[in-house]
C-alpha cells in the first residue's frame, strides 16, 4: 500500500542533500558562501512547500493524519517498549511530533540565515532589514541552531535503527519506494492520492515567494 507520496519523498531526499551541501559549503567558506546562500534559499523553498503540502497533499502527507492528541500519544509511548510494533500507514504519534520539530528547526535555520553575517564579506539578503546587533544575534542562533538540528537528525536516525533492530520494522524503504506491506493493525488507508500537478504548482509558488523575499 502507498504510505509515502512522490512529492514527499522527493522533498525528504532533496532536503537531506541540500542540508549536507550547506554544511559543507559553510565549512569551505570564501566564495562557497554564495552557494551556501543559494542552498539556503532552496531549503526555504522546500520547507514552504512542505508546510503547504501538509494541508494540500495526499492522505498521509497531511498534518491532520499524523498529529494525535495527548491520550493517543501517551498510549503509544506506553506500548513503545514492546517488541511488536504498532503499525501506522502514516507517521506514528511520536514520528509526527518529530517531523514537526525537524521542520521547525530547519525553518529557523533558513530564516535566521537570511539576516546573518560573517563580519567579513557574506551577508544574508535581509541583513539590512535589522540592526547589526540583531543580525549578530540571529547569526548566533543560526550557528548554534545547526548543532540542534544535527542532534535532531541523530535522534531521527536512531529511531529508524530502533524500529529496524528492536521492532523488526523497516521504516526506511518506504522513503524510497513509497509503499509497504499492509500490516494487520495499520491505522489508516490511503484515501487521497497525491496530485502531482498540484504539487508542482505549490512548489513553483513557494519558489516565487522565496525569490521575491530575497530579492
Amino acid at each position: 500500500m502507498q504510505v509515502r507520496d512522490l512529492p514527499g519523498r522527493l522533498f525528504h531526499w532533496s532536503l537531506v542533500l541540500l542540508i549536507a551541501f550547506s554544511w559543507w559549503a559553510a565549512d569551505q567558506g570564501g566564495n562557497w558562501m554564495v552557494y551556501h546562500l543559494w542552498s539556503g534559499y532552496a531549503i526555504l523553498t522546500l520547507i514552504v512547500f512542505r508546510i503547504a503540502w501538509g494541508f494540500l497533499g495526499s492522505t498521509h502527507a497531511r498534518f491532520s493524519d499524523f498529529l494525535y492528541g495527548p491520550r493517543a500519544t501517551l498510549e503509544f509511548i506506553k506500548r513503545l517498549p514492546q517488541r511488536e510494533a504498532v503499525d501506522y500507514a502514516g507517521y506514528n504519534p511520536l514520528g509526527g511530533i518529530k517531523i514537526l520539530v525537524l521542520l521547525a528547526s530547519v525553518l529557523v535555520q533558513a530564516l535566521t540565515g537570511l539576516f546573518a553575517n560573517d563580519d567579513i564579506v557574506t551577508e544574508g539578503p535581509l541583513f539590512h532589514w535589522v540592526s547589526k546587533e540583531m543580525s549578530d544575534l540571529l547569526t548566533t542562533v543560526h550557528k548554534y541552531g545547526f548543532d540542534v538540528l544535527l542532534v535532531l537528525v541523530a535522534i531521527h536516525v536512531c529511531a529508524q535503527l530502533f524500529y529496524r533492530v528492536y521492532k523488526s520494522t523497516d521504516l526506511l524503504t518506504p522513503m524510497f519506494t513509497g509503499t509497504r506491506k499492509r500490516g494487520a493493525s495499520i491505522a489508516r488507508e490511503e484515501r487521497r492520492p497525491a496530485n502531482l500537478v498540484l504539487a508542482l504548482a505549490v512548489l513553483l509558488v513557494a519558489a516565487l515567494a522565496v525569490y521575491l523575499l530575497v530579492r
